[in-house]
């Protein structure tokens, strides 16, 4: 796979290096015969023997039996059991259970909860047999969440339904994995949090986190489930020898999956600087409709840290060390995310919520195919990124860009963005340049009515087959081959970009204040584009005196 991006690629002598990680990881485990009715009968019989005990008396039981087991599992063994209430953060609970000690493995926490669970209900037919159905909604059972270091993939945590078939969810973390196997082939590195901030040798951890997102990794993911579900989860439910009598065995599917790039850059205000103004440039572009900033209590070092004897730096929500500025991009169960972490890192990162968005399986197989789609969206995103940031104009695309075109033998009128609507669906093609598979013409006129307020009869799916005609003549987007969905162009997002900055931070502006006198106090830290404005407005007043326009 093509690890390389155009925004990387751009600020790459501010970098130290970058690499790629796929995060967090979380995947189903479920018994396939016990996903209906049908199967959980012959299940049953494979147990029992017979189905005289299948009711619903006896289900409940087996899960009332497997919450005993875990109490008095946790009383044997000296394993901490906390009952959770409703919103509190679990996550946090565990990182303050965690063990000191970097050598232990094993299970080392137990958290009880209430969660949506399958319950089914069993009632007799006419002729005595059960029925079976799920309880709908699904009604809040037990689960229990077991925490659990591993020696490959640090913490673990596997959460399973006490009530049969014991559906169960398993978390893993990228980063541990890669981490753990860095410090074995003598990589120094300084994890904070889920991140890497100080790398001794880059371009190896790099190589070390591609391994991954290969096939191979879904041999080694199977490996770690097997090795804890069973004989420390399950067991507790089903004995062994009635696991392989009744032939229970779990199948894996991804439920959730992250994937991030992160640069490394050399100096936290280069960071500071350059991320502070990409969001300055893209934030209209991209219709960001909310940026968070977390304000912390330090700036960013100027000097570049190695990493040796320094202090570590630690975020929190409630108080980072650094300004923690997030801004994140959603379609539908896909998140496309970028913030700073620590000093010196900018992390760039896709999220599926839920892997079936994504559109290519989600059984463990699928496993490589899933983090390559993600990983193509977290590239598309940065050569968006760099185009927007960095846009670029011939001399000659201010003249050409409103004379026509042609698309096959359709002759179409040019792109004129003194326009409103051409200007509008200009920069719904830009906001929807990030979409996952590229944007469709309803896509495109949703867009614009959400960005304009339209209603459908001023904008609808004809107004936007027309201008994305127009729009496709001057090389913005291109078709995708046997599809109507369409992408963009580089240079041609770069031009557009470039000519709505030109008219919206430059030309409208400056002519606006230029017959306007100075009002109000000015700013008490005004930023180095209030300087270049006060200066632009001066100058355009005398050459407006001199050429004799009324201003």
């Amino acid at each position: 796979m093509d690890r390389t991006d155009e925004f990387s690629d751009y600020y790459a002598d501010l970098l130290d290096g970058t690499y790629d990680c796929v995060d967090r990881i979380v995947l189903n485990a479920y018994f396939s015969l016990g996903c209906t009715g049908g199967g959980m009968r012959m299940w049953w019989i494979r147990l029992h023997g017979s189905e005289a005990r299948l009711d619903t008396t006896h289900l409940m039981r087996m899960a009332g039996n497997f919450s005993r087991r875990v109490q008095a599992f946790a009383a044997a063994h000296k394993v901490p059991l906390i009952f959770c209430k409703r919103g509190e953060r679990k996550h946090e609970l565990a990182v303050q259970y965690r063990p000191t000690d970097s050598n232990f493995t094993g299970l080392f926490l137990i958290l009880g909860s209430r969660a949506p669970g399958a319950r089914w209900q069993v009632s007799r037919m006419k002729t005595g047999s059960p029925h079976l159905q799920r309880a709908r909604p699904w009604p809040y059972v037990r689960h229990f969440t077991f925490h659990i270091i591993d020696r490959q993939w640090g913490h673990v945590a596997i959460k399973i339904s006490a009530h049969p078939p014991f559906g169960a969810q398993i978390a893993l973390n990228g980063h541990d994995w890669v981490e753990r196997l860095a410090r074995t082939r003598g990589i120094e590195l300084t994890k904070e949090e889920n991140c890497f901030t100080d790398i001794a040798d880059a371009q190896a951890l790099a190589q070390i986190a591609e391994a991954l997102d290969s096939p191979e990794s879904i041999e080694q993911l199977a490996e770690v489930c097997d090795r804890w579900i069973y004989s420390t989860c399950l067991c507790l439910a089903l004995r062994s020898d009635d696991q392989e009598r009744s032939g229970f065995r779990y199948t894996y599917s991804v439920y959730q999956l992250e994937y991030s790039r992160n640069l490394l850059f050399q100096r936290g205000r280069d960071l500071d600087r350059i991320y502070q103004g990409l969001i300055d440039r893209t934030r209209r572009c991209l219709d960001l409709k909310t940026v968070k900033t977390l304000f912390g209590c330090r700036r960013r070092p100027t000097l570049r840290r190695n990493g040796k004897g320094g202090v570590r730096f630690h975020i929190t929500v409630e108080r980072p060390t650094y300004d923690l500025t997030v801004w994140k991009i959603h379609f539908k169960r896909l998140t496309l995310k970028i913030y700073d972490k620590g000093a010196r890192v900018l992390r760039i990162e896709a999220i599926a919520h839920n892997t079936k968005d994504l559109r290519c399986g989600t059984l463990l197989g699928q496993f490589a195919v899933l983090v390559k789609r993600l990983a193509a969206m977290v590239y598309r995103f940065l050569n968006v990124l760099h185009c927007v940031d960095a846009a670029f104009l011939d001399a000659g695309d201010l003249d050409a860009l409103p004379t026509p075109s042609r698309v096959g033998q359709r002759r179409l009128a040019g792109v004129d963005l003194d326009k409103p609507r051409m200007r509008a669906a200009v920069e719904a093609v830009i906001a929807l340049s990030v979409q996952p598979g590229g944007f469709c013409v309803a896509d495109l006129a949703a867009k614009v009515r959400l960005m304009t307020g339209w209603n459908e009869r001023e904008y609808g799916n004809r107004q936007a087959s027309y201008d994305l005609q127009k729009i496709r003549g001057k090389q913005i987007v291109e078709r995708l081959s046997h599809s109507r969905r369409y992408v963009h162009n580089a240079k041609g997002l770069q031009t557009v970009c470039a000519l709505l900055t030109l008219r919206e931070k430059v030309i409208k502006p400056v002519v606006t204040s230029v017959g306007q006198s100075r009002r109000g106090k000015r700013p008490p830290r005004p930023g180095t584009i209030d300087h270049h404005y006060e200066n632009l407005r001066k100058e355009m007043r005398c050459t407006f005196k001199t050429l004799g326009i009324a201003a």
